[in-house]
């Protein structure tokens, strides 16, 4: 069984060392990204930050509009969170469709 198969995309797996070596950073630049609220690693019991395959998708995100974009951690905050809300809203929109779409069938069947 390979890990994929173990674990889902949100389950917590690599600790900060393992994390901070696949991106190739250090453990004090995930710090200050969770510091800064950039990411939110999961806990363990004993506090230890536990990084999940969506964590490290978000700091490698954040190191491309850093790298290679040259957007500054301020930036990155407000276009991350930019982000978040048009896939909100493309949620909302997708579900606002549904509802339509089952009213319309709703409408068709009573003619």
């Amino acid at each position: 069984m390979s890990m994929n198969e173990m674990f889902g995309h949100e389950d917590p797996v690599f600790i900060i060392s393992v994390a901070a070596r696949m991106l190739g950073v250090r453990t004090q630049t995930l710090r200050y990204y969770e510091r800064l609220g950039l990411i939110s690693p999961s806990r363990t019991r004993g506090n230890q930050r536990v990084f999940s395959r969506r964590d490290i998708e978000r700091v490698q995100r954040i190191r491309s509009l850093m790298d290679d974009l040259g957007v500054n951690l301020a930036g990155v905050e407000v276009l991350l969170k930019l982000l978040n809300r048009l896939q909100d809203a493309e949620a909302e929109i997708n579900g606002l469709r549904g509802e339509n779409e089952r009213l319309r069938d709703l409408v068709e069947v009573k003619r």
